[in-house]
């Protein structure tokens, strides 16, 4: 048995105990980050039914439509495939792998097509529901070896099209975003990414959007530039894990503000950094980002939280913000972006993908933290 097949194999004795704990007695994996999680197959977002029916005691069995059937990998024995035909009622199927004992209780991934579990509702009617993710988000949250291993090499990649950013290989003055945006995109693919999720890049006054759409304004000599990017990345042919990185660079010599604005955020995104370790809450490394920004007089202009998880799904658990009181454990995975935006004016955020280890924080974006000029 493979590596990847031995740690889904674990994955799922997490979860099957965590189901005892809950009093679960099946999970209804669908789309999400769960089924691949679980058994490497993304499931396409079809109309058709697709399902990994995980019983607290039994087998797992993946019902899946016929046309997709060859698109699942290896299980290793871990799951029986039941591929369904297009004349047959996948729904009658999945509710004959069901107890029918009366009250049974089922979570279903929180992603599912809500005509998927109208239809199971109809069929199952003494059955309770709840969301999957009360199950599964905790332990997803907690990364093993090899998804460590794969984030590493996710950050690696987005971290060398950063230093191209920075080293001036990608022009900015009297280029549009888009083109930009373009050529980032181009520079994850060019890593190794499988494809790309994002690559945000917002100038001048744009940069003061969090999530800009890159378009067509001309970027301006002293513009800052907010260049927030990230992809899939996989290791081995297993299943993907994102990259996310953000670093503001200046379009020729930027001013005095600017600067002084630039020391406060990396102030903040350092302290937090140096702040992850094992036992304290995720929203203390919140609240130590904010305390620097506030104290620099410019907490109103920090709108968003420090950070999300990062895994098999862009932002998952856990979440760094206020009134999280998850205490950080080792393997959690997540990012640290702290962020300060002048409405109509510019903005500037800085981002790290970091894994708290036995010792305190593992950063694994390391390319350069200052504001770098680009003529």
């Amino acid at each position: 048995m493979t590596d990847q097949l031995v740690a889904r194999q674990a994955r799922m004795e997490r979860v099957r105990a965590r189901m005892g704990e809950l009093g679960v007695d099946a999970l209804l994996l669908s789309h999400g980050a769960d089924l691949p999680w679980l058994t490497g197959y993304r499931a396409m977002p079809l109309e058709r039914l697709t399902l990994l029916v995980m019983l607290r005691e039994g087998e797992a069995v993946l019902v899946v439509p016929a046309l997709e059937a060859p698109r699942v990998p290896d299980t290793g024995g871990t799951v029986t495939v039941r591929p369904w035909a297009e004349t047959e009622d996948p729904v009658a199927l999945v509710a004959a792998l069901l107890s029918a004992e009366r009250g049974a209780t089922y979570g279903i991934s929180d992603r599912a097509w809500a005509q998927s579990l109208l239809a199971l509702q109809a069929r199952l009617p003494d059955a309770r529901w709840k969301a999957a993710s009360s199950v599964t988000s905790p332990l997803r949250a907690v990364k093993d070896e090899s998804e460590i291993a794969a984030l590493r090499a996710a950050a690696h990649a987005a971290d060398s099209v950063a230093a191209v950013l920075q080293g001036g290989e990608i022009p900015l003055v009297g280029r549009r975003e888009i083109q930009v945006s373009d050529a980032l995109s181009m520079g994850l693919l060019a890593a190794g990414h499988r494809r790309v999720n994002f690559a945000i890049v917002g100038s001048g006054p744009n940069g003061a959007s969090p999530h800009h759409d890159p378009g067509e304004r001309v970027i301006e000599p002293g513009d800052t530039v907010v260049c927030d990017f990230g992809g899939e990345y996989a290791l081995d042919d297993d299943v993907g894990y994102c990259s996310d990185i953000t670093r503001t660079v200046a379009a020729g010599e930027p001013g005095a503000e600017v600067r002084e604005t630039y020391a406060v955020l990396l102030a903040a995104q350092q302290a937090a950094v140096e702040a992850v370790r094992p036992g304290v809450t995720a929203e203390h490394i919140d609240a130590v980002a904010r305390a620097v920004i506030t104290d620099a007089g410019l907490g109103q202009y920090f709108i968003h939280r420090t950070g999300h998880g990062i895994g098999i799904e862009e932002h998952e658990d856990p979440y760094v913000v206020a009134g999280n009181e998850t205490p950080l454990e080792v393997g959690h995975a997540f990012s640290v972006e702290p962020g300060i935006y002048f409405p109509g004016r510019f903005g500037m955020r800085l981002e790290d993908i970091v894994v708290v280890g036995e010792d305190g924080v593992i950063p694994l974006n390391t390319v350069d933290h200052a504001l770098v000029v680009i003529e």
